[in-house]
Order: C-alpha cells, then structure tokens, then sequence
C-alpha cells in the first residue's frame, strides 16, 4: 500500500515543473482536440494538366429533401452580394442556396482551389495560387469568385475587396438529381478541363486552361535541370519526352547533354534508340556499339538491347 508520504511526493514531482513553466512553454503543448462528425463531409478532387496541379477541397452538403435553389424570402436580408449562408440564422422555409447573393460553394470551410501554375479560368488569367471559391448563383446566369482570402470559414467574412477574379457561366438544368455536393473534372482536354459543381438538379461549369502547356513543362524543365547540373538523368528524361513527341532534334541534344555530363549505358542506348528511329541508321548502330561496351564494362545487364540491335543489323525493325 503507498503511504502518504510517498504519494506527496509522487504529486510534488508531476506539478513542479508546471509550476516554473512560462506561459509561452505552455502554449507550446500541443493542443488535444477530438475530430468531430460533420453532417457535410469533407472531400478532394484533382486534375493535372500537362504538369500543372489543381486540387478543389469542399465540403459535401446533401439535399436532404429541401429545397436548394430559389429567391431569398422577404424576411431575409442583407446589403448587397452578402451571403445568406447561415443556417444558424436561415427561416424555417428558406431555400438553401438563395440566388443572387455570395455562397462558400460548399460547407463548413469555403471551398479551396489550388493550382499550381498561371491559368486561364473561362478565359481570364488567374495566376498560381491557393484560394477560396465562392459563387454568387442566379436562375440565368452565375459568377465564380476567386478570393484571396483561403482560410476563411464559409463566406461568412467575405471581402469583395480580396477577389483575384471573377468570371461569369451559365447554369445547366439536368433531370438526374445530384444527392451530395460533387466537383467533377470532365470534359478534358491535354491543355484544358472543365470544372462541374453538381447539387440536385443544376450543373455549373467553368474551365480551366493552360496557354502552353510544353513552354511550362519546359521551364519546370530547364529550372531543376539548372539547379542539378551534375545529375545526367534529368536531361536524359527531357530528351526522352521530347522523342514521344518525335521531335528527334531536342531530343539529340539533350540526351547529347546526358552524355556529356556523364556516359552511360543508359544515355547511350537511349541515342541509340533516337538516332534509330529519326531514320539516321548507320549512326545509331555506331552508338548502339558504344552503349553495348560501355554497358559491358561498367556490368550492366544488356542482354535486352544487344538483342533489338541484332535485329536492327539483321533488318528486322
């Protein structure tokens, strides 16, 4: 059985410390909080387009048998495009999503648009970014908003102010209904996608497009390529994307560039390979040769390359 004074004791060694401790050491505590059940789950969608990231974060409200779109009722008021987004303050028969003023284009937190290069959203720049999108709904006619603000909850603290961009789209009736909140990508398209908000029976599109697609994964490219200019690999790479293109020419001088920092089996074959295929035979099975010895010498497994270039020396490719 403990005695007294050895339980004193016990306590004594535990609060002490807390007792010296700074309120700065105590708000360093990391904070315990238990991860609540939310009626409007959260979720992600994202899409890339070329190299370009874009990622919709939202939260997902249901119809739930209410009515979503409508007129606001005469009772509800506010100044302006200001939401009425607040089911703490929404009447009874209020429709959801009231049109013509501001809504968080979701639940709980407003919706986050992520993307990671420059755009074009339904044809007006919008530059790298992460932001919060919100939407003013109309029966003919909606305006997306891009807004500074990211972290906001709902619309709530919307500030015209901070908007990035706004671009107008119109609504489309649909007879399937759509129970949860959806962000789709679809059509797309290798340098651009569409953007669907689904709720009950109305889809609202905007896309989302790329003004050059290669000129960005190029500059991506020639940055890290530039930041590692020993790696032999990276132009190696560069030089591989470009002869799936059948652009033979940048794809020569850059696996030229793989081979000047550093000769390789895999550098060599892989010229080997461009030269074969831009139709400049007798100089790929030259360095066909070349990568094969190389290979050889350094104890690379080349089995399955001497074996296509005995079919290109026998005219079998």
């Amino acid at each position: 059985m403990i005695s007294l004074k050895r339980l004193f004791l016990f306590i004594c060694a535990i609060l002490f410390p807390l007792m010296w401790a700074t309120p700065d050491v105590l708000a360093q505590q990391p904070q315990l909080a238990i991860r609540p059940l939310r009626p409007s789950q959260k979720a992600s969608v994202m899409q890339t387009i070329g190299v370009t990231d874009i990622t919709i974060t939202y939260s997902r409200p249901g119809v739930k048998g209410r009515t979503i779109w409508g007129d606001a009722l005469p009772t509800q008021t506010a100044k302006g495009e200001a939401t009425l987004d607040n089911q703490n303050e929404r009447p009874k028969d209020a429709v959801i999503v009231p049109w013509g003023h501001v809504w968080r284009a979701g639940a709980n937190e407003a919706t986050m648009f992520v993307v990671t290069d420059d755009v074009l959203i339904n044809g007006q720049p919008l530059r790298a970014g992460t932001y919060s999108l919100h939407a003013i709904p109309g029966k003919e006619e909606w305006t997306i908003i891009f807004n500074n603000d990211a972290g906001q909850w709902g619309s709530f603290q919307y500030d015209e102010k901070k908007d990035a961009l706004r671009v107008k789209t119109k609504p489309q009736m649909v007879s399937e209904s759509q129970e949860w909140l959806m962000y789709s990508f679809d059509p797309i398209t290798d340098h651009s996608a569409q953007v669907n908000i689904r709720w009950d029976k109305l889809r609202v599109p905007f896309t989302v497009e790329l003004k050059d697609v290669k000129a960005i994964w190029r500059t991506k490219a020639d940055a890290l390529m530039a930041a590692n200019a020993t790696n032999e690999v990276l132009p190696l790479q560069v030089a591989n994307t470009y002869a799936g293109d059948k652009n033979w020419d940048e794809a020569l001088k850059f696996v030229d560039q793989s081979i000047k920092i550093k000769e390789t089996f895999r550098n060599l074959s892989a010229k080997a390979n461009i030269l074969w295929s831009a139709g400049r035979k007798a100089e790929a099975l030259v360095v066909a040769d070349a990568a094969i010895a190389k290979g050889k010498a350094d104890k690379v497994n080349t089995a399955a390359f001497e074996k296509r270039v005995a079919d290109m020396k026998a005219g079998k490719l």
